[in-house]
């Protein structure tokens, strides 16, 4: 039999769920729909290994997070240490030279080449050129997967 106490815990679950629910809802990123980029519309930020320039990073209509980035990479100089995310990544290197360490083995990289690297897998990157080297990264995140913190 349900009491008035159940009731009222049900009704306050409910509306406390709803409450949240409503504030991930304002409080999240805006979902990207079909857009254009410009690349002189694009902000350089300078960092201690080249430069980046951030392009989008929203919720789109099938993903929970879709991000691009584009980096430069000065010659000799590491992208970052090697680490692993649950989320993928397309790598597509404009010009330049790439090392492109993968769990166990490294492959060279000549520009207009693509790099895949999969969820939880090891990896990083080396320009191993002579020349700054500049690459389009895209993270995937799909609804089903949590990302890293």
């Amino acid at each position: 039999m349900i009491t008035r106490r159940d009731l009222f815990v049900a009704v306050l679950v409910s509306f406390l769920a709803g409450a949240g629910l409503t504030l991930a809802a304002t409080t999240s990123k805006p979902l990207m729909h079909s857009s254009v980029f410009n690349w002189d519309d694009l902000k350089v930020t300078t960092t201690k290994v080249g430069a980046k320039r951030a392009v989008f990073d929203n919720p789109t209509p099938a993903l929970a997070n879709l991000e691009c980035h584009i980096s430069t990479l000065n010659p000799g100089e590491f992208a970052h240490p090697p680490h692993r995310h649950p989320d993928e990544e397309i790598i597509i290197l404009k010009e330049g030279t790439l090392a492109a360490f993968q769990v166990d083995h490294t492959n060279m990289v000549r520009a207009g080449g693509i790099i895949f690297e999969a969820s939880n897998e090891l990896h990083n990157m080396q320009n191993v050129g002579t020349t700054p080297a500049t690459y389009y990264v895209f993270r995937i995140l799909p609804h089903d997967l949590v990302p890293a913190k």
